[in-house]
């Protein structure tokens, strides 16, 4: 049995010929580019998460404050 780790650099090899002799390197960088638009994508959806969660703990602390400072003990 062949180690694995031999295995990757002749594929990546023979991978990076294919793309050099058939002229698929747009496909590639336009596979890389809507991988890595992908990827922001994705980061800003979580970051527009944690956002939310933080503004809405920040509307129930104030909710609570003002509760309490009002008169109405909840």
């Amino acid at each position: 049995m062949t180690d694995p780790i031999l295995v990757v650099p002749g594929m990546l090899e023979r991978l990076l010929a294919a793309v050099a002799t058939r002229g698929d390197l747009a496909h590639l960088a336009l596979l890389a580019w809507a991988l890595a638009a992908s990827f922001f994508a994705l980061l800003l959806l979580r970051e527009a998460a944690q956002a939310s969660r933080r503004f809405d703990a920040f509307v129930r602390e104030l909710a609570r404050f003002n509760r309490r400072f009002s008169g109405d003990d909840r």
